[in-house]
């Protein structure tokens, strides 16, 4: 009765049409995946409509981008890659069966995430208060460009696609900190915490990319 009770505790995660923990593992990741291949096609619009405009108007580009802080971005990027060896040590945590190493884990890489934002909303707040707007609502008489506005329209909706992706990454991985938290996850059950982390790998990336287009135009 006992090996019966500890096989079913082991097999509590297996939804009923998989076969094995392996078998779930392995459509959860490929579920995953075709996912982020439509939030690269998503955000892929988007870089063309970048390379596009720029072809077109190198030299709007050059100037808008001596408005963004260099350094701000900079920290921002840093920081993203330290939130993705934090999740990474989290998975390994859950692997290895250390529930403490987890919590911590995942806390540093929400902390991290928190850090992202605070300093985009200071980045923000700076631009809004000079009028740097997209569209219509473009006020900065800094930048001596008719099409000024088209920068800053591609800069917000790029950023704040971002944004707003780890917004839903903080959620994503504070809820499993309240499942770590129960002692949901363990060496034959991370799923929950791989999946996250590809996304959030996902996330990383974006603004690795993001960062050189934006700010480091010459």
């Amino acid at each position: 009765m006992a090996n019966n009770s500890g096989a079913a505790e082991k097999d509590a995660h297996l939804a009923h049409h998989f076969v094995d923990s392996e078998q779930q593992f392995e459509a959860s990741k490929l579920g995953m995946w075709v996912f982020l291949v439509t939030e690269i096609l998503f955000f892929g619009g988007l870089f063309v409509a970048y390379i596009v405009f720029r072809s077109w108007h190198p030299d709007l580009f050059e100037q808008a981008a001596m408005t963004l802080d260099t350094t701000l971005g900079a920290v921002n990027t840093v920081v993203l890659i330290a939130s993705s060896l934090t999740i990474v040590l989290a998975v390994r945590a859950a692997q290895i069966n250390d529930q403490r190493q987890q919590l911590i884990m995942l806390g540093a890489t929400i902390a991290f995430a928190i850090t992202f934002m605070v300093i985009k909303y200071f980045e923000y707040t700076h631009k809004f208060e000079y009028g740097m707007l997209p569209a219509g609502l473009y006020t900065y008489d800094g930048i001596e460009h008719e099409l000024a506005p088209v920068f800053y329209s591609i800069y917000y909706m790029m950023t704040g696609l971002h944004g707003i992706h780890v917004i839903i990454g903080i959620g994503l991985i504070g809820w499993l900190m309240v499942r770590a938290a129960k002692g949901t996850f363990h060496s034959n059950y991370f799923t929950p915490i791989e999946i996250v982390a590809l996304y959030w790998h996902l996330v990383d990336i974006i603004w690795i990319f993001l960062f050189p287009l934006l700010y480091l135009i010459e």
